[in-house]
């Protein structure tokens, strides 16, 4: 057994000496400026045509899919959905910079990662109608996607889960010798959570090959950053737990394509954890159950659609001929009316058979669950009334 010395790498002082808050710069890494030009001493990451249209297309498509989702809740359609507008950068930018084999471990607002790496229309309505044709049996209320064939783990409703689980499952393929990461998404709101803290030092102390993404828009829902915390932002945690860092500008997809590949690379080379800050802005409510006027001002609001991530990389995709406006609208347009068209058909599948709620926990169900199913359908069968879809099948 060797000997260790936990002061080997502390300096001395002989006078007190108190460490403020700022003493370390973090800053943010910017390609794009907001107006979608290049910033003249900017290193442009490896982009091709090809790549430039699949990240701008994911992104309206996504943007096409929250508007058309909000108005299906408000016409009672679906019960609940999260909008992602203004943070299509963020999650779609870096997917983009990920490799297949990946796992990817998301809060609520990354349909952007999953919709890039090839989740269909179609799949997203399965799931927000909670249909038989969804991949997890209707279980979950609306935005709760997984997919096993992506390598997109089901999200979870509680803030803050998924970042432990996302050390635990990135240290499993380093003992397997995989050549992947697993990425972990949340808020600046989630990394209040303890669950934040156990998961980044878990990381760190097991040297796990994880990407912790940060998608800090400035509000945990009503409550603003400044009531939140003190200190520097989320970077500021990372170097605490000594993990490497970086703060990006996540409405910019070039530069949170450029600092996602850094972090895979080095994540790969040194097994180590790396978290990465995005800085953006939620456009949207939180939730269709939340009403943002009365926490924030239109002139904030405003001052952040000058920065808009999908009309910023467009203009950059228009200024190198990347571009044709024609071609663009024309998939807009195809796009909206893909939606609608699998939204229509998704409404109009029943939902699964009630029998399948007790099956997929145990190999065989034991007696008290078939017991509560009988006593569920007996309820069901007496408030028909109460549930338009299951009663009568039950």
């Amino acid at each position: 057994m060797k000997d260790r010395n936990h002061l080997a790498n502390i300096g001395l002082v002989h006078q007190v000496n108190v460490i403020e808050n700022g003493l370390i710069d973090i800053p943010m890494l910017q390609v794009l400026q907001p107006d979608g030009t290049l910033h003249p001493q900017a290193e442009l990451p490896t982009i091709t045509q090809q790549l430039g249209l699949k990240v701008l297309q994911t992104m309206q498509y996504v943007r096409l899919l929250d508007e058309r989702m909000v108005a299906a809740q408000r016409q009672g359609r679906i019960s609940f959905y999260l909008a992602c507008t203004g943070e299509e950068a963020s999650t779609v930018a870096s997917a983009a910079a990920l490799e297949p084999q990946d796992m990817i471990m998301s809060q609520y607002r990354e349909q952007g990662a999953l919709a890039y790496r090839g989740f269909t229309s179609k799949e997203f309505m399965d799931q927000m109608f909670s249909n038989q044709n969804e991949l997890n049996k209707g279980r979950q209320m609306p935005i709760h996607y997984g997919s096993k064939p992506l390598n997109f783990m089901t999200i979870s409703s509680p803030l803050g889960t998924q970042i432990p689980q996302a050390s635990g499952y990135a240290y499993g393929q380093k003992m397997a010798g995989l050549e992947a990461v697993t990425i972990c998404y949340f808020g600046e709101g989630a990394a209040s959570e303890g669950d934040f803290h156990a998961g980044l030092n878990m990381a760190a102390v097991l040297s796990c090959p994880v990407i912790f993404f940060c998608r800090n828009n400035g509000y945990a829902i009503s409550t603003p950053s400044e009531e939140q915390f003190k200190g520097d932002g989320i970077a500021s945690r990372g170097l605490g737990y000594g993990v490497r860092t970086i703060r990006v500008d996540g409405n910019d997809v070039l530069a949170v394509y450029a600092a996602t590949q850094t972090a895979r690379e080095l994540a790969l080379a040194h097994q180590c954890p790396v978290l990465i800050e995005a800085m953006t802005y939620r456009l949207a409510a939180h939730s269709t159950s939340d009403d943002p006027t009365s926490y924030r001002s239109k002139d904030e609001e405003g001052s952040w659609q000058l920065k808009d991530p999908v009309t910023r990389f467009k203009t950059w995709m228009q200024s190198k001929g990347w571009l044709d406006e024609k071609h663009n609208l024309a998939f807009i347009e195809q796009t909206r009316q893909d939606i609608l068209k699998e939204l229509k058909l998704a409404e109009q599948v029943p939902v699964c058979p009630i029998e399948q709620i007790i099956e997929d926990v145990y190999d065989t169900p034991p007696w008290h669950l078939k017991a509560q199913l009988a006593e569920l359908k007996t309820h069901i069968d007496m408030y028909p009334e109460a549930y338009p879809k299951t009663s009568g099948r039950s």
